[in-house]
């Protein structure tokens, strides 16, 4: 399972360092929350859906990229090598 450290959480933002060694996942989960994602290494993420449909990301190291709240899924390091991003939460 992957690892989480939660960095900075007030009223306004949760800010969490996710952290994979190699084949974990984050286990199912739904997004409460708009959220940005920074990638801390170039890499793959696998990511299955609420209706396990299946993805590959192909993410660059500093490639921040926004999601919408309300998405479902399970992220699975997809690399032979351990992974980590940081998700920053925007609660207002």
């Amino acid at each position: 399972m992957a690892k989480s450290k939660v960095l900075i959480e007030n009223d306004k933002t949760i800010v969490t360092e996710w952290s994979f060694d190699v084949g974990d996942s984050t286990g199912h989960h739904t997004h409460k929350y708009n959220y940005i994602v920074v990638p801390m290494l170039d890499g793959e993420l696998k990511i299955i859906d609420n209706k396990n449909n299946e993805t590959i990301s192909k993410l660059t190291k500093g490639g921040a990229y926004y999601r919408e709240k309300g998405v479902e899924h399970n992220v699975f390091n997809n690399n032979s090598y351990p992974y980590s991003f940081i998700e920053i939460e925007i609660i207002k």
